[in-house]
Order: structure tokens, then C-alpha cells, then sequence
């Protein structure tokens, strides 16, 4: 009983996607034997979404709920060619009151946020990825908002039992990662064709990762806490090295849900891909990002596109591909508001894409200089340690959201590595317009 309430107190979430792995494996299990037809296995992950949510969320899963049946009705009534652009307005309207509602309370009622709500908003701001994910292949024309069996043999259309249980798969519903409508149909027939196979060597090893980072969170956070950082007798140098922990404990966090979601969908036979060249088989289909791959990225534009994948792949398709003008701004604006619209947000969003961009001109700056090898590295291990900096800023400023992750970034000194990187874009910038 003791793991399952400091589960419930430190991670609502992990502790809910470690409950439903047995129901995924139950799933796995009786669509492999061909006990569940097609239509049952829609049934199953998509009327297991829904008691998922009711179980967690409570009365706020009405929130969901109303998304997706304003959502149908858009379906059935809009002009495909018209369909993105009310569902993405009508929908990003609904999340923003939640948001906004949990502020009111948060800031000017002062009171507590039940957990519930913000796993509800949580899992509606997925929700909202999802069906703007549908609205977009509607409007593309990659699918075909039919609901009539013979057409459908001839076009990839959808169909309301599979469209709602692409929305409410319970594998999904709480902690992604984002997979698109084609694939989601593609997985769930799968099982007649060619089943995956058994996942629980994969699920078993990511478990394994899962405990390990958790225990390195453990660690970290104990250290921090035996080692609190005073300004007063503490060091500039120590002051850095604390907040850039603080930042670890706050990523792993990440880590550790990407990793449990992975878990979830590969224990229900979701996300394989069959390797043609015969080598293992290949569960990483449906991945938000890895740990080693990201925290290596010596360049903050590289960590922004490894950062949370199947997010900043969302992002790119819904605002950059289709702004003319400050795409990069665009997309992390639209970031920031998609996220809740906190100070911390403002901040840690425009400044990431201030960093970003400034990468852009510092590299292409700095590159062709580098013509020998220690040179080359010098130059990778200090940018390195300039990203892992700015990534410290960005993700205490987002994750507190409010004045006290500023504060905690003024009084150690390390918001003057980001804040050195936007000066030296504006240095760039009028260079080019002078």
C-alpha cells in the first residue's frame, strides 16, 4: 500500500498507465487468439477509454466527453474543406476556458485545483492533437469523411466506431504518444493480418527503464533537498549546477510518462513495425522521444525537434508548414498557448524560440571555422553545455510556471545563458537588415 500512495501522491499518472497495463495485455492476448473481431476490438480500447476516464477524472470527464460529441456533430454537418478550421477553432476555445478557469482559481481564488481537473485538461489538450490530427487528413483529403461500408472499400475513409476509438483509446487517452488515424486503423487491423509479436520481452525491458529513471528522479531530488541552494553562502557556479538538477528531476518526469505510454500501447500490440532486414523486431513505432538521444543533442534546434516527437511533429504539420511569415515564432506562440497561457509559459516558450533561432545564425556562423578536429569539439561541448543551460531556463520557467521559477532563474544566474543567446540574435538581425 505504500508504493500505491506515494504513486498516487507523486505521479497520478504513472500510476494510473501501470493499472491499465494488464487490461492492454488482456487486449493483446484475445485479438491475437482472434477472439475480438475488428468491430469488438474498436469496441474494447474505445469503451475502455471511456471508463478510464470517468475513473479518473470524475465528473470532469464531461469535458472530454463534450469535446468529442461537438466534434462528431462537426463531422456530420461541415464542409470538409471548411471541417480544420471549426473544429480547430471550436475546440481550442473549449481547452482555453478549462485553462484559463484553472488560472482564475490558481490565481485569484487562491485555492486548490482538484487533481482530476488537471488530468482532465491534461488529456484534453491530447484530445485536442488528436482530432485536429483527423481534421487535417479531412482537409488534405488523405481520409474521407464517409460513412458508407461499399465507398470505403475503394478510399481510406472514416467511420464513426473507428474514429471514436482512435479518440478515446485507452492506450492513448492519458499519455500519448500522437499516432495518426491511418496508422491507428492500420494497427487495429493488423491483428487479422499479421499480428505483432508477443510484447512482453519490449514492455518488460521499458518497465525496467522506467524504475532506473525513477530511481536516478529519487536520487537527484534527495541530493537537492540535503543540498538546498542559498544565495547568501552559496557559489555562482554551485548555484548553476543545483537549478541544472532541479531541471533533470523536472525532464525525467517526462521520461518516465513517454516511457509508461510506450509501455501501455506495446503490451496492447501497438506500435511495431516489422524490420524487412530480419533484425529484432522493431516496437518503437509509436515513441515520443528517447533519453540518451535527446540529452546528447548538442544544439538546442536539435533538442527542440527530438524534444516530445509525435508533439513537435503535430506542431510542425498543424502552424509552421502553414504560416508565411514568423514560423518558427508561430509555432512556439501557438506552443505556449496550447500549454495553458501561465506567465512561465510566455517566458519559457519565447525564449526557447528566440534560442532556436539565434542556433540558426550561430551555427551557420561558427561552422565553417572549425577546420580542425579540436576545434570541432571545443565548439560541440560548449554548445552542449549552452544547450543544456537553456533547457534549464526553459523548463523550470514552463514546469512553475509562475514568478517563483523566474525568481529561482534571476538569483542563480542562469537566465544570462539564454538571455546572451537572444542578444547575439539581435546582433545578427541587424547585421542582415543593415
Amino acid at each position: 500500500m505504500g508504493l500505491i500512495n506515494w504513486l498516487r501522491e507523486q505521479h497520478p499518472f504513472l500510476m494510473h498507465q501501470c493499472f491499465s497495463l494488464p487490461f492492454a495485455f488482456l487486449f493483446y492476448f484475445l485479438a491475437k487468439r482472434r477472439y475480438l473481431s475488428l468491430t469488438y476490438r474498436y469496441l474494447s480500447v474505445s469503451v475502455g477509454g471511456c471508463v478510464l476516464a470517468i475513473l479518473t477524472m470524475g465528473v470532469y470527464s464531461a469535458l472530454l466527453f463534450t469535446s468529442t460529441f461537438v466534434f462528431m456533430l462537426l463531422v456530420c454537418s461541415v464542409d470538409p474543406r471548411h471541417i480544420h478550421a471549426w473544429v480547430f477553432g471550436v475546440q481550442m476555445s473549449w481547452q482555453t476556458l478549462w485553462h484559463l478557469f484553472i488560472q482564475y482559481r490558481e490565481y485569484y481564488l487562491h485555492e486548490p485545483v482538484d487533481i482530476r481537473l488537471f488530468l482532465a485538461v491534461s488529456s484534453l489538450m491530447l484530445h485536442t492533437q488528436r482530432i485536429t490530427s483527423v481534421s487535417m487528413d479531412v482537409k488534405e483529403k488523405q481520409v474521407v469523411l464517409v460513412f458508407n461500408s461499399s465507398i470505403c472499400k475503394k478510399v481510406s475513409c472514416v467511420k464513426f466506431l473507428p474514429l471514436i476509438s482512435y479518440i478515446f483509446n485507452f492506450t492513448t487517452l492519458l499519455g500519448g504518444p500522437l499516432c495518426s488515424y491511418s496508422q491507428f486503423v492500420s494497427h487495429m487491423e493488423g491483428f487479422s493480418l499479421n499480428p505483432p509479436p508477443n510484447p512482453l520481452g519490449v514492455v518488460s525491458l521499458k518497465l525496467l527503464q522506467v524504475l532506473l529513471l525513477e530511481w536516478v528522479r529519487s536520487f537527484l531530488l534527495y541530493f537537492l533537498k540535503c543540498n538546498a541552494y542559498n544565495p547568501s553562502s552559496c557559489t555562482f557556479l554551485y548555484g548553476m549546477l543545483w537549478v541544472w538538477g532541479l531541471a533533470h528531476v523536472l525532464r525525467i518526469q517526462y521520461y518516465t510518462h513517454w516511457r509508461i505510454s510506450e509501455c501501455l500501447n506495446n503490451a496492447a500490440g501497438l506500435g511495431f513495425f516489422e524490420n524487412v532486414s530480419g533484425d529484432s523486431p522493431n516496437w518503437s513505432g509509436l515513441s515520443d522521444g528517447d533519453f540518451w538521444t535527446i540529452e546528447a543533442s548538442s544544439r538546442i534546434s536539435d533538442f527542440a525537434r527530438q524534444w516530445n516527437t509525435t508533439t513537435a511533429s503535430w506542431l510542425r504539420r498543424l502552424v509552421y508548414i502553414r504560416c508565411k511569415h514568423f514560423r518558427l515564432f508561430m509555432t512556439f506562440g501557438f506552443s505556449l498557448w496550447w500549454h495553458g497561457l501561465h506567465l512561465g509559459h510566455f517566458v519559457g516558450f519565447l525564449t526557447w524560440a528566440a534560442t532556436v533561432k539565434a542556433d540558426y545564425y550561430i551555427h551557420r556562423f561558427l561552422h565553417p571555422k572549425l577546420s580542425s578536429r579540436w576545434k570541432q569539439l571545443l565548439y560541440t561541448c560548449l554548445s552542449w553545455i549552452n544547450t543544456q543551460m537553456i533547457v534549464t531556463c526553459v523548463v523550470i520557467a514552463v514546469e512553475l510556471r509562475n514568478m517563483s521559477g523566474l525568481g529561482l532563474l534571476s538569483i542563480t544566474y542562469v537566465g544570462l545563458i539564454p538571455l546572451s543567446n537572444i542578444i547575439v540574435l539581435f546582433v545578427f538581425l541587424k547585421k542582415q537588415t543593415g
